[in-house]
């Protein structure tokens, strides 16, 4: 069962080298665990944070000494309806800024907006749209010291017409606004299945990179040889690189495995 709990003790947590500062998403843990249980685990296995957790749950991330790593935000925009489309701007704008006060009082140092999905606009127009939407909300993050974080998606597979699915796009956006607090959630699974080339692009464009999150391809199950990407390989890059920010385990656990068991494994892989 995927959401099977192995009877590893929570006593200790385990000692990671911590170059790569991993946290993880609810995802992992399958089905059926409570939340304290997956923050036991989670601060057990060494992970520094938890990914997309709104602020009630942030006093049990306390009590495990994890930090909300990537909030999900107040209104900051849905994968489809997002900051491509002008008219969604007051609004985006409003939450993003609410978030960021909120993320900024809490340790949080991110925080998720999307670019939406195309629906039959061209890829120019919602880049000028996304960049002056994002300029408009720089300012706020960069005082505050929380970064926005756009995500890359895949358009072939997960989210149809989502526009922000090329690294390049997403690129193209970072570097008009130009902002050391406007950035990229790049999603390693969803670039493997739209761009491929994933070291590379790593070395050459981490400035634009705020966070990370992992997940096998194809199927989106564990990051270890039950798929194509070799992820220590991307660990030692991204280390490489001098990257001081968190990577995020978003994969789930392929039917049958044992979550946490896969969970150990990720972390092993990833701490270069």
């Amino acid at each position: 069962m995927a959401g099977a709990t192995a009877a590893i003790s929570v006593a200790q947590t385990v000692q990671r080298k911590g170059r790569i500062k991993q946290c993880v998403t609810r995802g992992v843990f399958g089905r059926g665990m409570e939340f304290e249980d997956m923050c036991k685990h989670a601060a057990h296995f060494g992970c520094k944070g938890f990914d997309l957790i709104g602020p009630k749950d942030w006093p049990t991330l306390k009590k495990y000494g994890l930090l909300p790593t990537m909030f999900p935000g107040p209104n900051g925009g849905t994968i489809p309806d997002g900051l491509n489309r002008k008219e969604n701007h007051a609004r985006i704008i409003k939450g993003l800024h609410e978030g960021i006060d909120i993320a900024a009082a809490n340790g949080c140092p991110n925080i998720i907006t999307f670019s939406g999905n195309r629906n039959g606009m061209g890829d120019a127009e919602g880049a000028d749209n996304c960049v002056v939407a994002l300029n408009q909300i720089k300012a706020h993050a960069e005082d505050k010291g929380v970064t926005v974080c756009m995500e890359l998606l895949n358009s072939k597979v997960n989210h149809k017409d989502y526009m922000c699915d090329h690294a390049s796009w997403g690129v193209g956006v970072c570097k008009r606004v130009n902002s050391p607090r406007v950035k990229l959630l790049y999603d390693i699974y969803h670039m493997q299945i739209m761009d491929g080339d994933i070291v590379r692009t790593i070395r050459e464009d981490i400035q634009w990179f705020g966070h990370f999150h992992t997940g096998g391809n194809p199927g989106r199950h564990e990051i270890d040889d039950s798929q194509e990407l070799n992820y220590r390989f991307v660990a030692q890059a991204i280390f490489d690189t001098g990257y001081t920010g968190y990577v995020a385990h978003e994969y789930s656990p392929a039917p049958g495995k044992d979550a946490l068991k896969s969970l150990e494994t990720a972390m092993q892989i990833m701490d270069v």
